[in-house]
């Protein structure tokens, strides 16, 4: 017998992706529409309204485009879920994939507009199972809701012998723009005497995960070992990400004068020294750790200096505004947007790149951090 494509999977997932990208047509109507002929071509259609940036005396249209992908977080798992413990991971699973490309685009301030998805796989007909496509479209519709984007049905294809058998790839990418009278964040801005604001996250987010599947393997109940909230350790490194977008649209509306924003992501926080300038980050006020970090740090021995050079530990975002007024403002646009955030420090002009961390006692140098 001949080794082929497995179509019926396959169509039978594909049809399931454009029924998700439908729920989501009317959710970037401020931006523009879908024509009649809707989802499902080779191609689909969105047409984008121009008329509030030509109007707004805008000469040109700041966009982007970023491909990204979710890394290992989807094998964070035991194997023995429940149906719904499996609705709900791969749920999760779905936000935290709007979540990597999302997030990075509000860094620059961009509204993301239209989303799309690459899923390769040998076996469609187990990666793609019912579990699967209910709790991660479900999810992943739900993060377009949040953010306010459409979802394009993007290609599933079934790559025989490249990828491991009942192994799925999750990857994207997307289409954003700067909305109109607004300019891009770019750091140029950045400076001494800029006030730092901590953003909470809602644990590891979607980065960390080869030590957190490492301890996994060393725990006696792995997976499924109790964390002191009452959690399992994969339920709580798999809490949904946090969605940013909203937050930072937001900021950018009411005026505060953002010089910065990075996304406390790989590299932890050494991510808050990411420009090239010679500044200090001192950080004063932290907010709540998250319980899963404190294990982590427990069960694997790891420094306060490691933890946050390899984990968020419990920061989604860093916002540089100019003023400690404008860092108040962000903490309570933030609330009204159900987050936590706290005025965390300042910036200071400085020969080298650091980030001092002094209720831990830990200084992070620009020289070990070379992104």
């Amino acid at each position: 017998m001949f080794d082929h494509v497995n179509y019926s999977a396959l169509d039978k997932a594909k049809r399931a992706f454009i029924e998700a990208g439908k729920k989501t047509a009317r959710f970037a109507e401020k931006y523009g529409f879908i024509p009649p002929s809707g989802f499902g071509a080779s191609a689909n259609v969105f047409s984008l309204d121009l008329r509030p940036f030509i109007a707004s005396g805008a000469t040109d249209l700041q966009i982007t485009l970023l491909p990204e992908g979710l890394g290992t977080s989807d094998d964070a798992r035991p194997e023995d879920l429940t149906d719904e413990e499996a609705t709900k991971f791969w749920y999760n699973i779905g936000i935290k994939t709007v979540a990597v490309m999302t997030n990075d685009a509000a860094a620059t301030g961009m509204q993301t507009v239209l989303i799309s998805l690459y899923l390769p796989s040998s076996t469609p007909e187990l990666v793609f199972n019912e579990l699967f496509m209910k709790g991660f479209l479900d999810g992943f519709v739900e993060g377009c809701r949040q953010v306010g984007c459409v979802y394009f049905s993007g290609e599933t294809p079934q790559l025989k012998g490249k990828i491991i058998e009942g192994k799925l790839d999750i990857a994207g990418a997307l289409f954003g723009l700067v909305p109109a009278g607004k300019k891009p964040i770019d750091g140029m801005e950045l400076g001494a005497g800029d006030t730092i604001v901590f953003i909470e996250s809602s644990g590891p987010h979607d980065n960390g995960f080869t030590t957190l599947r490492q301890l996994a393997g060393k725990l006696p109940d792995g997976y499924r070992t109790k964390l002191s909230d009452g959690r399992q350790y994969f339920d709580a490194i798999n809490a949904s990400t946090i969605l940013y977008t909203k937050l930072v649209q937001d900021l950018m509306e009411a005026g505060v004068s953002v010089t910065n924003l990075e996304p406390v992501s790989g590299h932890g926080w050494q991510k808050l020294m990411r420009s090239k300038k010679m500044l200090r980050y001192v950080i004063e006020t932290m907010l709540e750790v998250p319980s899963v970090f404190e294990f982590v740090e427990k069960e694997m021995n790891m420094s306060k200096k490691d933890m946050i050079s390899v984990f968020n530990y419990g920061v989604g975002l860093a916002v540089f505004v100019k003023t400690k007024e404008d860092g108040e403002r962000v903490v309570e646009i933030a609330k009204k947007c159900g987050l936590k955030a706290v005025v965390a420090g300042n910036v200071e002009a400085s020969e080298k790149r650091e980030v001092v961390v002094r209720p831990l006692d830990v200084v992070l140098s620009g020289e070990e951090f070379t992104l």
